[in-house]
């Protein structure tokens, strides 16, 4: 595929997104709320993701540290990044001052750390709570038990600020978890807890992201459905 029937594919699949996203949101009643949707570049040359920032999808979600670092400097100006990927606590120094948000944060001492990188770097970093909500041996995250009291110490470290949560329900029975993660998102968003922001509810992917806008994501997160298959 050349570069002209790339850019071509991704702005039919952004007309296509933006109309289910639509879509889901009407047959909810959400027509006024705000959904976000996330570029996720992952293996994606930068050309492209620009390409996409330039037709309205200016929030990048970026996976890999090192394969962001080698690409960041190509990015135009406009572009938002996100860190949406497992992060390990030596790394979270080369991305903290190029990020406006860590969205997998799976830990109590990840989040501190994260703290205090942002604050050597004059800064408060927002960051989700990355949520198990399946209990999946394969997934790290918050065990949606252990979520609410993580929150409340999480929300005495400086340096952070908890925004909300993310997940990926298991692929079977996607709606069961993704009902039940909008229902932890509700009740811990209604305690009010202090220092804390909770209004982000970061959930669906390219193949349930219909489904998550309908049990009340806030952000969705695209990749092969934006941008095409990956290349390994």
């Amino acid at each position: 595929m050349n570069n002209d029937s790339r850019c071509d594919m991704i702005a039919e699949n952004i007309k296509v997104i933006l109309h289910n996203v639509a879509e889901a949101k009407a047959s909810c009643g959400r027509e006024s709320d705000d959904i976000k949707i996330m570029a996720v570049s992952k293996t994606v040359p930068p050309e492209y993701v620009n390409f996409a920032v330039s037709k309205g999808f200016s929030l990048i979600g970026e996976n890999r540290v090192q394969e962001f670092l080698q690409k960041k400097e190509y990015y135009v100006n406009n572009a938002e990044i996100q860190f949406i990927g497992h992060l390990q606590s030596n790394k979270i120094k080369y991305i903290i001052d190029s990020v406006s948000m860590i969205q997998s944060v799976d830990s109590v001492s990840l989040a501190k750390e994260i703290g205090r990188q942002a604050l050597k770097n004059g800064k408060c970093m927002d960051i989700l709570c990355e949520v198990n909500i399946g209990g999946e041996n394969s997934k790290s995250g918050f065990s949606p038990d252990s979520l609410a009291d993580a929150v409340y110490e999480l929300a005495q470290t400086d340096g952070i600020k908890v925004r909300g949560f993310m997940t990926i329900p298991p692929k079977s029975d996607s709606p069961i978890y993704l009902e039940k993660m909008q229902r932890l998102y509700m009740d811990i968003k209604a305690a009010k807890i202090d220092n804390t922001d909770i209004s982000v509810l970061s959930m669906g992917m390219s193949g349930d992201y219909v489904d998550a806008v309908k049990y009340g994501s806030t952000m969705v997160r695209i990749g092969t459905g934006l941008f095409g298959a990956r290349q390994k």
